[in-house]
């Protein structure tokens, strides 16, 4: 009986990754840091469109390291008839797909879903693409910024009557991602009830229009078409940044209990809880160019740090708008909570990558190896199927691997 904290929580799955770039690569790297066997298969002699991003450490991209992590590394040419044999191999033994091709590109291959679960009926293939694999859009290429835009994110982001603003990150990416693990983790929960496998189709622009929540309810509700409000919350308020002397800070009432310490307890304006034009969220919602001009004179006396310590002091959630080199250096997000990862990579060396924000407190999450090299597990994987040196040198040759 294995020891439980050697035991990891996805170890008895093994997943073939098809996928490029971000979104496909960032699932993968989600599974195979609770255990499961992930093996990333790219062209041979090019790779995941990835490792051509920078930055670079010694001609190798840290870009593609810090996404696929956790993960073996195999080249293999699927147009190739004995390319297809190995893949078809590899399918038999495996618990997961994941690909991130355009809808049918796959199927013209001859290696679709269909074409899978003749070999493996408890395959679980999990595709992710802009649009979907059905509807009138599923053939357009679909990137994160389209995603960003066609599923209203730009629309709510950016300055009050500013322009539409990409988030700062490949947010559509990211969401697309941890939407594919939901997904292919729910799939094989259905096979321990079914016997058999599924497929699972998750779409970046689907999944950037359910992050929206509530903006969609109030344009339901309204009819009106929810605008760009800066920082502010359209639901709540005081929920927003404001001036400090040295920055701007964050303050989060998100009930009136909390309003009304505020008001008494740090701002010393009682006044403003019983002002007929902040008697209540709503109210503040509307007013709240009018409030947070009040806000601004108590918050611009004070620093940053003064204000975060006297407003968490009274219970009232507050906080820094930190930057990247900040959260690196946070006791708290970078050490206790391990959101950053040293790891040794055969190329790279010593590099930091993302942590795992999800713990499971008896099988926590852990980078179980670096990012493979363009086929570096060629070898290994190839001679579990079965294949020997002088077999493997041939297909390298003849450009299959």
């Amino acid at each position: 009986m294995e020891n439980q904290q050697e035991v990891q929580a996805l170890q008895n799955l093994t997943v073939l990754d098809l996928t490029r770039v971000v979104s496909g690569p960032y699932a993968g790297s989600i599974l195979g840091d609770f255990g499961a066997k992930v093996i990333k298969i790219e062209m041979p002699g090019s790779g995941d469109d990835a490792r051509s991003y920078g930055p670079y450490e010694n001609g190798e991209s840290m870009y593609f390291a810090n996404l696929n992590r956790s993960k073996k590394g195999i080249t293999l040419n699927l147009k190739a008839p004995e390319g297809k044999e190995i893949f078809l191999s590899l399918v038999k033994k495996a618990d997961i797909v994941l690909e991130n091709y355009r809808p049918g590109v796959m199927d013209k291959l001859g290696l679709g879903y269909d074409e899978l679960k003749t070999h493996n009926p408890r395959l679980i293939y999990g595709a992710l693409s802009g649009f979907g694999s059905y509807g009138p859009y599923s053939q357009r290429p679909g990137y994160d910024i389209i995603s960003q835009g066609m599923g209203g994110l730009m629309s709510v982001t950016g300055a009050k009557g500013g322009e539409p603003t990409r988030s700062g990150n490949a947010m559509g990416d990211m969401l697309g991602g941890m939407n594919l693990v939901i997904g292919v983790l729910a799939a094989v929960n259905a096979r321990s009830l079914t016997g058999v496998g599924q497929r699972v189709d998750v779409s970046l622009v689907d999944s950037v229009a359910a992050s929206l929540e509530n903006a969609y309810i109030r344009y339901f509700k309204s009819g009106k078409i929810p605008a760009r409000n800066g920082n502010a919350y359209a639901s709540i308020a005081p929920y927003d940044t404001y001036r400090a002397k040295d920055g701007r800070v964050i303050i989060a009432c998100g009930n009136q209990k909390l309003y009304e310490r505020l008001c008494t307890e740090i701002l010393d304006m009682p006044w403003m809880i019983t002002d007929e034009r902040f008697l209540n969220i709503p109210l503040r919602v509307k007013n709240n160019e009018i409030q947070k001009k009040y806000i601004e004179e108590w918050t611009m006396q004070y620093t940053v740090e003064e204000i975060v310590n006297r407003v968490l002091g009274k219970g009232i959630p507050a906080a820094p708008i930190y930057d990247v080199g900040q959260i690196t250096q946070d006791a708290h997000i970078a050490l206790a909570r391990e959101m950053f990862v040293e790891i040794e990579h055969p190329v790279i060396g010593r590099m930091k990558v993302n942590g795992n924000p999800v713990k499971l407190m008896d099988m926590m999450p852990r980078i179980n190896c670096p990012a493979p090299t363009l086929g570096e597990h060629n070898e290994e994987i190839l001679g579990e199927l079965g294949y020997d040196a002088r077999q493997i040198d041939d297909l390298k040759k003849r450009g299959i691997i």
